[in-house]
């Protein structure tokens, strides 16, 4: 399995070792020392190289007992140890954008990080989700709040953004019809060269105009005036984009909406909801993944 990261720091031991970090001596040196109870995994050092291996011990009820089989993970040719102070080595997606920014295509990736912990990822290979949002404001809301929760995030896997923005100056630009433009809300901050521009939450007198708005607009827009307007669809909802994407969509109030390769959340979703909405992504994109 790709993207393996120990779940927690004090899974993961460092050793100093006095010879080359070949198979043999690994072995020799580790079989029958004692080791914690908690550790699994060692980070072994011999001057500038770094190898990683996986350990057992026949029990794990007395705090040290004699590690009884050791699996290479990976040896030093395959190794890069990064010492990186601001990078939090419990965070998979910080783990693998480490990775890939300072050791692309190394195959195991040491991060000595914030508060002087150490911890690892093996082939890294971060899920890609596709962030389907609407621009202005900036930066995007969803996209950020993404951010935000993966920068924390200990029990998801390594996730990569990439975003997928639907730019509402582009959709609003003045097409020569000479119409005014209605978009839901003032909150944006759009500016449209050319056109006048009006806001539907404040609810102006009516006028020709091409309304720039999702379904709910166009339920707006029927209550307060009792007709349709000609309208663009903005709702991100309805964008396609390459799965597995997470988008929003103002028809949603309280919940998640999962469909095959995509997971909506509400327009104006709290950071519990988005992250409730990365995890689900990740569940259909990766159900296998768990934190080793």
């Amino acid at each position: 399995m790709s993207n393996l990261v120990p779940r927690r720091y004090r899974d993961v031991s460092v050793a100093e070792l006095d010879r080359p970090l070949d198979p043999a001596s690994l072995r020799q040196h580790l079989l029958g020392r004692d080791s914690y109870r908690r550790t699994r995994y060692i980070i072994a050092r011999h001057g500038e190289q770094t190898a990683v291996v996986r350990v057992d011990r026949a029990t794990e009820e007395p705090l040290f007992s004699p590690i009884t089989a050791v699996e290479i993970l990976a040896l030093p040719h395959e190794c890069a140890l990064l010492h990186l102070a601001e990078v939090d080595t419990a965070v998979p997606t910080q783990l693998a954008a480490a990775a890939g920014r300072h050791a692309p295509g190394v195959r195991c990736v040491v991060v000595h990080g914030r508060y002087e912990h150490l911890n690892f990822i093996l082939d890294p290979r971060p899920l890609r989700i596709t962030v389907v949002e609407v621009v202005p404001p900036e930066p995007p809301k969803l996209f950020d709040q993404c951010r935000r929760v993966l920068a924390v995030a200990d029990d998801l896997p390594p996730i990569e953004l990439v975003p997928h923005l639907v730019d509402l100056r582009e959709l609003g630009a003045n097409g020569g019809d000479g119409r005014d433009r209605l978009l839901p809300c003032r909150g944006s901050g759009i500016v449209l060269e050319g056109v006048e521009v009006a806001y539907l939450d404040q609810h102006p007198p009516h006028r020709d105009w091409l309304l720039l708005g999702c379904e709910r607009s166009r339920e707006i827009h029927h209550w307060f005036y009792g007709a349709d307007a000609e309208r663009i669809d903005i709702c991100p909802r309805r964008m396609a984009a390459p799965a597995p994407v997470l988008t929003k969509c103002c028809l949603l109030e309280e919940h998640l909406e999962v469909t095959p390769g995509r997971v909506t959340v509400p327009w104006g979703a709290s950071l519990e909801l988005v992250r409730e909405g990365l995890g689900e992504v990740a569940r259909i994109a990766e159900p296998a993944w768990a934190p080793a």
